[in-house]
């Protein structure tokens, strides 16, 4: 039966005989528990029993309406509860089996029999499960040897050189503990199917290491319940299975969710399974990498076995330590190619940096096949491949990389890359080509550049899989609640020739592509500022051609058309024999004026221009030097408006260039000096202390001069921009400013200004770089 039609609430006893679907199966609400332990479902505010599975009489003699509604002490005695309530206060309970004590059950038939408590909450549940206590041989580890079981398992998983080598000693460690009759390491596929890597065994067992099992073996829901737990014990593949009551929470309305439970009850399916492998007890533990669900530790016994708290955890304790040391392993594996992989895509980047183009990537000496082991490799940029190796052609290429643009977000899996062993299965084009790229590893350059991808191939390998039984076999068995679904019957050895796929990418070359990547922006990256950097450059070089030309057609020409005029009427009086007069005179003085200041324009043009071209020379300069030659070149006008300069504090050191910065503080004392029409005139010159250790100083030029109006904020530092008549305040270009805030640019910095008309104006402007001291 589907999802949709599955009974609710649902229970193992009653609907699991006809579940026709096993990723149907609700195995977190089986509405069931282990015959062999007992369980309360409490609400955790008043810790009345709320729900019970119902081996309470059979167990204890106390009648379900003496369990249910009742106070906790009622049941279980108030020395427990007062453990159980210490445990809720203290400790973190949240989907967190917690063992609290050992003790017998007060209502017991056999008062002297001790039971392990344990605890957690869940769903707004808490949820209380009792299991007869461990027994002297129920496990090879007591509670005084875990600290040496620990520190030997550590050091001999430590030693092993390989992934391999890793995992028997794993499985190994994991029976030595258990005792139990064989431990596999079971490792997932990318495909969910699943293959033995490790196999410890009873000696006159038969070895199933390399056998592999189809992904409905270990259906997703259950899949994502090993993600969340660290232990499952069935200790009787046989065991009767007992129901709790009510099925829904009377609080909460929904069923008990039992995910956390060691108790839950297993499905018809997995011990029927379990049953046609002649198992009839299992241990597992999860394997997880990286929040991922690697694989599993899973333990058989062939006769029932007692599964005690204590065995359970050094069991768990155990698997934590496999999926902690799981991925040190694989890179202790690995760790050779790892290091030729880095070294040959830092070098083939360096070529391709030098080139300017990703075409080293693959036709320059060493290339991308120098790296990763594939058979070609193909890189795009802008549209337009090149390649090396076994590659489809261009054409394909482009196709497939459209197909990868837009299904990326599905086969990455939320990563930057994406790993392909059977490139037929998802592509359909792919097929055409599945001699050279049955296996495809790839990733885009960027977010932006949605055609430029980097890819890897690798051919059709064809492979022989060992199958445990036939993977396709489906079993259906009819009985009295109707047809369901059976696991197969047979686990004998089966094997399958598989085509069209290629040998599967490893975990050490995907993160190698990753790290390509990153490589790979960060160059993108590069290239965007620089291209950044150009653009501003060009549209500052437009911008100062705009001026030049405003320049020439306006400030240069006026000059040039008095000269003109000028000289046009001295002529007309020489023609008419009219001896020069005094008009004649200032005319000729009024030509000279005009080429001193044609001069003057030329000349401060000039500079600017240089001052785009010149290259910084940085180097650490006392600023208080800078500031005393600016004042001392400046001397005399200080003198004759008898200027106070003002310096409230030293000046700090500074990396910059000593001439432009010297510059800048001229010009800004100038103009405080020039525009100042006060009795008594002050030029203060400061800095700011850097924000929270920013590597930014700011100084200022501050005067009481005559003030500008807020309106002209942008134009006072254009080119031979002028606020007053030209010989007002002593005349002068109108360049100062314009290369002040240049030269300032050049350091990385910006200039502005406040000011208040009438009262004065300060000139700000920063300086990036630390302070070399104070």
């Amino acid at each position: 039966m589907s999802r949709s039609t599955l009974p609710f609430p649902y229970s193992i006893k009653r609907h699991g005989v006809s579940l026709s679907n096993c990723d149907d199966e609700p195995v977190r609400t089986p509405g069931c528990i282990q015959a062999h332990g007992l369980l309360l479902a409490l609400s955790p505010n008043d810790l009345v029993v709320r729900q019970a599975s119902e081996n309470w009489p059979q167990r204890t003699g106390l009648a379900m309406d003496q369990v249910l509604n009742q106070p906790l002490a009622a049941v279980i005695g108030p020395d427990a509860v007062q453990r159980i309530v210490h445990a809720m206060r203290t400790e973190v309970l949240e989907r967190n089996a917690l063992y609290v004590l050992t003790a017998p059950l007060p209502h017991a038939a056999c008062r002297d029999v001790a039971m392990d408590f344990s605890v957690h909450q869940t769903d707004g549940v808490l949820i209380v499960e009792i299991e007869p206590a461990s027994r002297p041989g129920d496990t090879v580890v007591t509670d005084s040897d875990y600290y040496s079981m620990v520190k030997t398992t550590l050091v001999r998983l430590k030693s092993a050189g390989s992934l391999s080598a890793f995992c028997e000693i794993a499985a190994h460690e994991v029976r030595r503990t258990t005792g139990l009759d064989r431990v596999m390491i079971y490792r997932f596929h990318r495909d969910d199917t699943g293959e033995v890597i490790a196999d410890a065994r009873r000696s006159d067992l038969n070895s199933w290491l390399g056998l592999r099992y189809p992904a409905s073996d270990i259906p997703v829901p259950a899949r994502a319940i090993f993600k969340r737990i660290g232990v499952r014990p069935l200790p009787d593949v046989n065991g009767a299975l007992m129901e709790i009551a009510p099925l829904l929470n009377p609080v909460t309305g929904r069923p008990l969710d039992m995910t956390y439970c060691a108790l839950r009850g297993a499905s018809v399916m997995y011990t029927d399974y379990l049953r046609n492998m002649g198992v009839a007890a299992t241990l597992t533990m999860p394997i997880l990498r990286d929040g991922h669900l690697w694989g599993l530790i899973a333990c058989h016994h062939y006769a029932p076995i007692a599964m005690p708290y204590t065995l359970r955890a050094a069991a768990e304790f155990l698997g934590q330590i496999t999926s902690l040391e799981i991925a040190s392993a694989e890179g202790r594996e690995h760790l050779e190619y790892r290091l030729k992989l880095d070294t040959a895509h830092q070098a083939v980047l360096g070529q391709a940096l030098a080139d300017g183009n990703y075409a080293a990537l693959t036709q320059g000496a060493p290339s991308l096949l120098d790296g990763i082991d594939a058979g070609g490799v193909a890189v795009s940029e802008n549209g337009q491949w090149s390649m090396a190796g076994a590659t489809p052609d261009a054409e394909q290429l482009t196709a497939l990389a459209a197909w990868l643009t837009l299904n990326s977000a599905r086969l990455a899996d939320g990563s930057s890359v994406i790993a392909l062993d059977e490139l037929g299965r998802d592509y359909a084009d792919g097929v055409a080509c599945i001699d050279c790229c049955s296996g495809v590893l790839a990733f885009p350059v960027s977010q932006r550049s949605h055609g430029d991808w980097v890819i890897w191939f690798r051919p059709e390998q064809l492979q022989t899989y060992q199958w445990g039984g036939n993977p396709y076999e489906a079993g259906k068995a009819t009985g009295a609640h109707g047809t369901r679904l059976t696991p197969r019957q047979s686990f004998a050895v089966w094997q399958e020739e598989v085509r069209g796929r290629a040998e599967p990418w490893k975990p050490v070359e995907i993160e190698a592509a990753k790290n390509l990547r990153l490589l790979m922006l960060d160059v993108v990256v590069a290239r965007a500022e620089q291209l950044a950097a150009l653009n501003t450059d060009l549209v500052r070089s437009n911008d100062e051609l705009d001026a030049f030309a405003y320049v020439a057609g306006h400030d240069l020409k006026e000059p040039l058309r008095g000269i003109h005029k000028y000289a046009h009427f001295l002529l007309e009086e020489t023609k008419a024999g009219r001896p020069l007069d005094q008009h004649g005179l200032e005319r000729i003085d009024a030509m000279l004026r005009l080429t001193v200041r044609m001069d003057n324009l030329l000349d401060a043009l000039l500079h600017f221009s240089r001052v785009g071209r010149l290259s910084l020379e940085r180097q650490p300069i006392a600023l208080g030097d800078v500031v005393a030659e600016a004042t001392d070149m400046l001397g005399a006008r200080l003198l004759e408006h008898a200027i106070e300069v003002r310096i409230p504090r030293p000046l700090p050191t500074i990396s910059c260039d000593r001439i432009r910065v010297r510059e800048v503080f001229a010009n800004l004392i100038s103009n405080a000096a020039k525009y100042n029409d006060k009795s008594r005139r002050w030029i203060e010159i400061g800095y700011l202390d850097p924000v929270d250790g920013a590597a930014v100083s700011t100084f200022y030029v501050r005067d009481n001069g005559i003030g500008i109006d807020a309106r002209h904020s942008e134009r006072v530092f254009m080119m031979f921009k002028r606020l007053h008549t030209r010989d007002a305040y002593g005349g002068g270009s109108g360049a100062g400013l314009a290369i002040v805030k240049k030269l300032v640019e050049q350091h990385n910095g910006h200039s502005w200004f406040t000011s208040e008309v009438g009262v004065g104006t300060t000139f700000c402007f920063t300086l990036i770089g630390p302070p070399c001291n104070r």
